[in-house]
């Protein structure tokens, strides 16, 4: 990765950390993944060639830099939606400064309408670090959308609240397409793969 890109990262985490320490309204905080979160979804993308990623939770545009910086090389898109009109407008300008804006589709709404549009097995891998309450409610459309033999990754399978993605992915592992376990990189992440007979 170039110095220039590492330290725009590295601002874009650290103010989102002090913006965080400022609030308690959770809908309105960044709520970043972790620099080894960040590493790791760049590993896997290059890893497992992914060319189309979905990314559910936009936030400051943070986690979608990292993808994003990933698809470099081979070409690709990261689609990201964002529900709050002030986080899209400011990833919109952190990922302008990353020089990764064509690599990039900004999505404003709600997820679960956006989710609707989207066309079968359209995707390589599926980010979600979104409203884990919600994950239940998109399910449907998330399975539809990834491809046979594609990676779902979920943020905070571990922490804060592990309690609120018990039953996605109960959902998750109890369909008989995917091979999933959770590791413990940053705040855990949930890794399973649609198998390739569904």
């Amino acid at each position: 990765m170039e110095d220039s890109l590492a330290r725009l990262l590295r601002g874009v985490y650290e103010s989102g950390e002090a913006h965080d320490l400022k609030t308690t309204d959770r809908r309105r905080r960044m709520l970043n993944i972790t620099p080894d979160t960040g590493l790791f979804l760049s590993i896997l993308v290059r890893a497992t060639g992914a060319r189309r990623v979905l990314e559910i939770g936009t936030s400051n545009g943070y986690s979608t830099i990292w993808i994003a910086e990933a698809l470099r090389q081979r070409g690709g898109k990261v689609v990201s939606v964002e529900v709050s009109p002030e986080k899209e407008e400011l990833a919109s300008k952190n990922i302008g400064a990353s020089g990764l804006s064509n690599l990039v589709d900004l999505h404003q709404g709600d997820a679960r309408s956006f989710l609707r549009t989207l066309s079968l097995h359209s995707f390589d891998l599926v980010f979600m670090d979104a409203e884990r309450t919600e994950y239940l409610d998109y399910w449907g459309e998330v399975d539809r959308a990834l491809k046979p033999g594609g990676v779902l990754v979920v943020d905070n399978a571990v922490e804060p609240k592990p309690e609120e993605l018990v039953d996605f992915f109960a959902r998750v592992n109890e369909s008989g397409r995917y091979l999933g376990q959770v590791l413990h990189v940053g705040k855990g992440e949930f890794l399973a793969v649609k198998l390739e007979t569904t």
